[in-house]
């Protein structure tokens, strides 16, 4: 059997990185009203952004890292995932970008960073730090008041009790509930799903992966991503090799996730990695660059690689947070205060940030957030994977205030997807937008990678028709992983007797009239298959 280009299947249904570079917030937001600066002596502006999908909270670092560069704004970021384990992973990686400097050095951080994120392996020490870290998180969710106190940038209250029992479930998997490799066989699991991913390709999966690189992501801008670090991460799940390849032996928990399978005619639940396998971790980070001499050439052929690309990028970031964090904490000091205050020169940002809370929506709530009128026209900025456009209606562009902006992350950097079915993608997109009440932005800088939008003064839920006939034929995608439809692979875990339970999935993307392709829905969001078995969403 040969997987058909353009299936999709080598995605999964569960995204654990973005597929785009990491995005400022602020410089995608409409700038701050003068009015309402005018009123805010004893207040600061306050930005708040729903993001859809957004899986790694690439986006909410960056705009942190930079908001140094623009006028103080308090930020409220609301995030909507459709499976807990990556609420989970959002946790995880924010507390490790705002770990006490005194406690793990930069380079420690950035490393322990790149490995969580993008590894399917870990080193002792780094899977170490997951565990104690993954404990703390266990005993502090069902504490509300321990966790504001500890954790005063998250919230959890929009939860449901019972998505907070899960959570913690998921992280007490992570922190060594069940014990022993074989709770997570990471390598046999890895290959378990390349083999049903490339059938009878498996033996050149090699050449495969070059094909897939060369004439795929190299072509859509993603030169820097190097043959040899690419096939690596093919072969074995391990995309950063920062030390010796035999310190990589750990399996990474936090990429695993649960799926109900049909096996013998019966459905049955098994933990295993259901992520990508054909994209990989270094769009996000490894593709752009501040600084334009990572992306120099000599002979035609790029001097850094996008993992060295990548790690420059995230110490940059994690050491711009940290300095965010130090600036906040000098507030409460007058001296430090009046010496970052001292002579400041018309026009430059404010030096002191404001702080920033994360919070975390109940999952498959897109198509109600409407109902309330607490987020009814409440957001600058709406942001929507590609995963989950599909949930981009009018009844979300309700929760984007007058005036505001959405932006739209395209199917640029998926790889098992034909050129012409990226423009049919595309297409639906702009259709979707325009029924969610949004139209594009004037003077909005030409992107391959987001489309961008701007929501009228005038615009009110139901003023555009919602069942707009897409202008191009839906993708004809097979949207099923190898999986959901073949016996339990070899390697696949059991979840223990009495696990949390199921949760269902969001609205299948067919159920709705001009519906995108279901592949395309499936990468950012763990979205359910219209063929096949649901996911679970609770990782155990």
């Amino acid at each position: 059997m040969t997987t058909p280009a353009g299936s999709g299947r080598g995605f999964g249904s569960v995204s654990w990185w973005g597929l785009s570079p990491a995005l400022d917030l602020q410089a995608e937001s409409p700038p701050v009203d003068p009015d309402s600066q005018a009123d805010t002596v004893h207040s600061t502006p306050e930005l708040d952004v729903l993001l859809l999908g957004s899986v790694d909270g690439r986006h909410l670092l960056r705009t942190l890292s930079r908001a140094k560069l623009w006028p103080r704004r308090r930020f409220n970021f609301f995030v909507l995932e459709n499976n807990l384990e990556a609420v989970a992973r959002h946790m995880l990686i924010f507390s490790l970008a705002l770990e006490d400097p005194e406690k793990m050095g930069l380079q420690e951080r950035s490393e322990t960073f790149l490995e969580v994120w993008g590894n399917a392996l870990l080193r002792p020490p780094v899977a170490a730090f997951v565990r104690a870290q993954a404990d703390l998180l266990a005993h502090l969710v069902p504490e509300p008041d321990r966790l504001e106190e500890q954790l005063p940038w998250l919230s959890l209250r929009a939860l449901k009790f019972r998505e907070r029992d899960a959570l913690e479930a998921v992280f007490r998997f992570w922190a060594g509930g069940e014990k022993g490799p074989e709770a997570f066989p990471m390598s046999r699991l890895w290959d378990s799903r390349l083999r049903h991913y490339l059938g009878s390709r498996y033996d050149a999966r090699r050449g495969v992966s070059d094909w897939d690189l060369r004439m795929k992501l190299h072509d859509r801008g993603a030169q820097v991503i190097h043959t040899q670090e690419f096939r690596r991460w093919r072969d074995t799940g391990v995309a950063f090799e920062l030390r010796d390849s035999s310190a990589y032996h750990v399996p990474n928990r936090t990429l695993a996730s649960g799926r109900l399978l049909s096996y013998r005619g019966e459905r049955v639940a098994a933990r295993g990695y259901w992520g990508d396998i054909a994209t990989g971790p270094f769009v996000a980070f490894g593709i752009e660059a501040d600084d334009e001499s990572l992306l120099r050439t000599s002979n035609g052929q790029p001097v850094k690689t996008a993992g060295e690309i990548t790690q420059h990028n995230v110490t940059e970031l994690l050491r711009e947070v940290a300095a965010w964090g130090r600036a906040r904490a000098s507030r409460g000091d007058p001296e430090e205060q009046q010496r970052s205050e001292a002579s400041p020169e018309p026009g430059t940002p404010a030096s002191t940030p404001e702080p920033f809370t994360v919070h975390f929506l109940p999952l498959n709530s897109a198509e109600t957030l409407h109902h309330k009128s607490c987020y009814n026209g409440r957001f600058q900025l709406l942001y929507v994977a590609c995963g989950v456009v599909h949930l981009l209606s009018p009844e979300l562009g309700a929760c984007v205030a007058p005036g505001g902006n959405l932006i739209v992350e395209l199917a640029r950097y998926l790889v098992d997807v034909r050129q012409e079915q990226l423009q049919g993608f595309n297409t639906q997109v702009g259709e979707r937008a325009q029924a969610a009440g949004f139209a594009p932005q004037t003077g909005a800088r030409p992107s391959e990678t987001f489309a961008r939008f701007c929501k009228s003064q005038d615009s009110a839920l139901g003023s555009t028709d919602p069942a707009v006939e897409p202008g191009t034929p839906s993708l004809d995608v097979v949207a099923q992983p190898l999986e959901a439809s073949s016996p339990a692979p070899e390697g696949l875990t059991q979840p223990p007797e009495g696990g949390t339970p199921h949760w269902e999935p969001c609205q299948l993307p067919s159920e709705s009239p001009g519906s995108l392709s279901e592949v395309l829905a499936q990468p950012q969001g763990a979205l359910a298959l219209s063929n096949c078995e649901s996911d679970s969403n609770t990782g155990v």
